[in-house]
């Protein structure tokens, strides 16, 4: 079942029932089990890789490693990739790759040996032509990318590499890059306050989470409140970004950082000028959607609302900055690195954050121009991503 609501959209765009019908389901699909010794144990684990739709180009997303990950999920996160990369003009389809198993119970070797063969079963879907392009994602780092690298030797085969490994300088960073890019355009114009004079909660602190309270913090705003899986820390003067990064890289916990703790339902009830989930996916819903108390929230994760959240948050008049406009910095860095390993063009730190950056600004005004006083962000983002979608398998005689 797609995420994008087609009937409030056909109020909005033409959307030709043939398109409507391309765009509902994934384009294709492939399920297979990741079968191998390790140690002196057997591991098996469901592995799922899904095009939504590559009418723009070769499919794109990141590698998802989770136990709870599902196949319905991998569609969705699918989705979300071919609206974004349309939204923000970036030569992609969409794409998702998920493997159903806890990297945390696995040794560094065994992880390695387990991407390996997750390369090995799909190996024809990323050597000439190349059909899928991932990233690292939840549970996947530009290690494993690099990994992925040395089965295909490929460089344009997969993004996210670390920099020396043919990897783009500034690439790890770009989705909170562009998280935070987003967030002072919006604060400009919904709550018309300057960063410096914002308070933030952000729920999350793995790649994306910890590089926009980074960010964020350099930048002076006040990030009060910060929580990842093992929960949260609340500072009413603010939390000590830098030193919380140094010292959970040299193996603490957010936890014993300090100074107050706070759980995930306090944090996202606080009241506050502006909360950003960066964790995992529907963390808003209908059970809790009416107690949030931010004037603003900008979506760093993907999917972090419920349909029926999103209702409720629009009624109350709170807006939204979407997932596939706020953290579209990682797929617009993943596209430099990309082109720069077809091209041999070296990129700079400081010039892919200003990439990041200045496609942020060109599709956040973008999107808040077309929608107005009339339309949520997200219903206008949607709508330029489909109405993109749609003239672009026209093009090819798709329908």
């Amino acid at each position: 079942m797609s995420i994008v609501n087609f009937d409030k959209l056909s109020s909005i765009i033409d959307i030709p029932a043939p398109a409507r019908q391309l765009l509902a389901q994934p384009e294709k699909q492939i399920a297979f089990a990741l079968s191998l010794p390790l140690g002196e144990q057997f591991f098996c684990a469901d592995a799922y890789v899904v095009y939504h739709n590559t009418a723009r180009g070769t499919a794109k997303g990141g590698i998802r490693f989770h136990p709870d990950v599902t196949l319905e999920e991998t569609q969705n996160l699918a989705e979300l990739m071919s609206l974004k990369t349309a939204l923000t003009n970036i030569p992609f389809g969409g794409g998702k790759a998920s493997i159903k198993a806890a990297p945390e119970a696995l040794t560094l070797l065994e992880k390695d040996s387990l991407i390996k063969e997750f390369v090995h079963m799909i190996r024809k879907e990323f050597v000439y032509p190349i059909d899928f392009i991932p990233a690292p994602d939840m549970g996947t780092n530009p290690r494993d990318m690099a990994i992925i690298y040395g089965e295909t030797h490929i460089a344009e085969s997969v993004t996210g590499k670390p920099p020396r490994n043919g990897g783009l300088p500034g690439r790890r960073e770009a989705t909170g890059c562009g998280v935070v890019a987003a967030v002072e355009l919006a604060c400009g114009r919904f709550i018309e306050k300057s960063l410096a004079e914002v308070a933030v909660a952000v729920q999350g602190f793995g790649n994306v989470g910890s590089w926009t309270c980074k960010f964020l913090s350099d930048k002076g705003v006040r990030v009060v409140a910060i929580s990842d899986i093992t929960g949260g820390i609340y500072d009413e003067d603010g939390i000590n970004v830098n030193a919380l990064m140094d010292y959970i890289d040299a193996g603490g916990t957010l936890l014993e950082f300090g100074p107050d703790t706070i759980n995930n339902a306090e944090l996202l009830a606080l009241p506050i000028d502006l909360l950003i989930p960066a964790a995992a996916g529907e963390v808003l819903h209908s059970e809790n959607a009416d107690s949030v108390n931010a004037r603003l929230i900008v979506e760093g994760a993907n999917h972090p609302l419920t349909a029926e959240a999103d209702v409720i948050l629009e009624d109350r008049g709170i807006p939204v900055v979407p997932d596939i406009l706020a953290n579209s910095g990682g797929v617009v860095a993943s596209y430099l690195e990309w082109r720069g390993a077809k091209s041999g063009t070296i990129t700079k730190q400081q010039e892919t954050y200003a990439a990041v950056e200045e496609n942020m600004h060109e599709t956040f005004t973008r999107v808040a121009d077309f929608a107005g006083d009339e339309l949520s962000l997200r219903s206008a983002a949607w709508a330029l991503a489909v109405q993109e979608l749609v003239e672009a398998m026209a093009d090819k005689g798709w329908f």
